[in-house]
């Protein structure tokens, strides 16, 4: 595995117990209803559209824009700080670059025409911030096509959105540590540790968005999945 690899999964293991399925459920919640000062998705699409006068493509390179910029920062203030620093930024910068990227990819889904207070829709947002990788290995291992246009239009089923939360957080999990060995290395000059973190999330946001921006219009009638194919133990984990 090596020094960096070794690092990468400790501080990972670390982390864990404060990054989990539900937390990342959580997250998706307040992301797509608003928080704070954060408006809830629909209603930052919906502004985003109407300053590109309707244009759908416009508003969403334009959310893009915005939501790259902001986990860029966000990334940069997470990690700055030294080693000592690391149990404390890594779970903020997980659950800071997760809030963003769920509000993006749930944005550009209601310009596709996606209602968001559907519970399949919403598994559908958790599913855009899987990397194809990671979307392969949970086809693979349920059966099932995982993608957002399926999800979206599919009956919610518990097993399923329950592994998708599961496969999100070990995703979050692997990118972050991946991101501080390398902020690690950079430790010396601390404001270039901060720049690999703030890249890293500014790059993966950028990937979701544009994944999201390809998910076709949304279509009438959800679908039921078929899981009966599926033994109990037959999900990862």
């Amino acid at each position: 595995m090596g020094v960096a690899g070794s690092i990468g999964s400790g501080l990972a293991r670390r982390v864990a117990p404060a990054v989990t399925g539900q937390a990342v459920r959580d997250i998706l919640e307040r992301a797509i209803d608003g928080i704070g000062p954060i408006p809830g998705a629909a209603r930052s699409a919906q502004a985003q559209l109407r300053k590109a006068g309707g244009d759908i493509d416009l508003a969403i390179d334009s959310l893009i824009t915005a939501h790259l910029r902001l986990a860029g920062a966000q990334g940069f203030l997470t990690n700055v700080g030294g080693l000592l620093t690391m149990a404390v930024t890594v779970p903020a910068n997980i659950a800071g670059v997760s809030l963003l990227q769920c509000h993006l990819a749930a944005a550009i889904l209601h310009l596709r025409g996606y209602d968001l207070a559907s519970p399949s829709v919403r598994d559908a947002v958790l599913v855009c911030l899987l990397d194809g990788d990671a979307r392969k290995s949970l086809t693979k291992a349920t059966g099932l096509t995982i993608s957002p246009a399926a999800l979206a239009t599919a009956v919610p089923d518990a097993q399923v959105q329950a592994q998708v939360a599961k496969a999100v957080t070990g995703q979050l999990l692997a990118m972050s540590g991946g991101k501080q060995v390398a902020s690690f290395i950079a430790r010396r000059i601390p404001v270039l540790g901060g720049a690999v973190g703030g890249f890293g999330d500014a790059f993966s946001t950028r990937r979701i968005g544009r994944d999201a921006a390809r998910t076709p219009l949304a279509a009438a009638g959800p679908r039921k999945l078929d899981i009966s194919h599926l033994a109990p133990g037959r999900f990862p984990g």
